[in-house]
């Protein structure tokens, strides 16, 4: 079939927005036509390049990362389903999950299926099974994030990518917690397990960081700094749930010494837009003793230079601990937050700032670069 989809073809330029050819699903996947797509700064990692592999690394491995269609956080209907489907039927509503769970492998049955083994080919650019459905109209393979490539109207993704969620729910809403509102909130009640009565600071408060300050809010926190140079994310933090919030770290520092009479932060979690090696240091120097701090941030994956004082992380006893999707279990969180949202205790409508169509993705993207948005959402129908 024909559709329409924003193409990414190489780094440091925009999306151009054409019509693709799609293919029909094959075993153990499903046609979705997509209503809504969130505008998830990862995304934008593979417009900086911060997520692009050597191409010697991608020959030797059989992958292809551009052209690519991107996005990540997609909500739509199911039109139709390939061979072998058993978890999904024509009509249902979904929200896809930007890492698949097999339910079988080692992480899974233990209760870890944000590091399923299916992973393991998420830059690879294809579907689960290493072949693509998507093509430009002269016939090139065109590659997905994340085995997903929500940047369009219709996508082909196989059932692992996907979950079932109740019908009443605005699919604009919904397409929020296929990561941001998941990867944030898991941050703060996983994979940082606050506790009630804790000092919580959040670094960076755009689309994840925002629910890592409402999932610690929840959870019982006594304050919550809120750490972002932009005014207008300041201010929407303490709607949130943000007790203070301050422009850099240097003053969450001061004030965290005036708060805790010097104990710091029982947790630090960092959610910024690009994880920066450099500023680790001073961000483990906002952990008390015996505190956690989870990187959640998204750095280049070429960078390997870090500061951080090993000293002051042994003898005080501080945990430096990563996070992929908030340490969550999407087939079991999604519709669990989604639950929260409709009884009012989770903040869904207040996170989208703006909304964009499928042509308008570059104009939303730099609004985000602009700190104009919390979240972007592009909205199809």
């Amino acid at each position: 079939m024909k559709t329409k989809a924003a193409i990414l073809w190489e780094p440091h330029t925009d999306y151009l927005v054409d019509e693709i050819e799609l293919d029909p699903p094959k075993q153990g996947e499903a046609l979705v036509e997509f209503h809504a797509c969130g505008m998830c700064h990862s995304d934008e990692h593979l417009v900086t390049g911060d997520m692009a592999l050597p191409p010697e690394i991608t020959a030797m491995l059989g992958w292809q990362q551009y052209p690519i269609i991107c996005g990540h956080e997609g909500a739509g209907i199911v039109v139709e389903v390939g061979p072998g489907v058993d978890t999904l039927a024509v009509g249902d509503h979904v929200v896809t999950s930007f890492v698949p769970s097999c339910g079988r492998c080692p992480s899974c049955v233990t209760g870890h299926s944000n590091l399923c083994d299916l992973g393991a080919g998420l830059l690879a650019g294809t579907q689960l099974d290493g072949t693509f459905r998507h093509h430009t109209k002269d016939g090139k393979d065109l590659a997905l994030m994340c085995c997903l490539g929500a940047f369009a109207h219709h996508s082909v993704l196989n059932q692992a990518s996907l979950v079932k969620i109740p019908e009443d729910i605005p699919l604009d809403k919904a397409a929020l917690v296929a990561c941001g509102v998941t990867t944030g909130w898991g941050s703060a009640t996983y994979a940082a397990d606050v506790q009630p009565g804790e000092t919580v600071v959040v670094v960076g408060t755009g689309g994840v960081g925002m629910n890592a300050v409402q999932g610690a809010a929840l959870a019982g926190a006594r304050y919550v700094i809120a750490v972002d140079p932009v005014e207008f994310k300041r201010e929407q933090a303490q709607l949130f749930g943000a007790t203070h919030a301050v422009a850099s770290l240097m003053d969450a520092s001061g004030l965290l010494a005036e708060l805790t009479w010097g104990q710091n932060a029982n947790k630090v979690i960092v959610t910024t837009g690009e994880g920066k090696g450099e500023d680790l240091a001073m961000i483990m120097g906002l952990v008390s003793k015996g505190g956690r701090c989870v990187y959640t941030s998204v750095a280049n994956m070429n960078a390997t230079d870090v500061q951080l004082n090993l000293f002051d992380l042994a003898m005080q006893q501080k945990q430096l601990v990563g996070t992929l999707f908030g340490s969550s279990n999407p087939r079991y969180d999604i519709p669990r937050l989604l639950g929260l949202y409709q009884s009012g205790k989770l903040k869904l409508d207040e996170l989208i700032t703006n909304t964009y169509t499928l042509d308008e993705i570059n104009q939303g993207y730099q609004d985000m670069r602009d700190g104009k948005n919390i979240r972007g959402v592009l909205v199809y129908k």
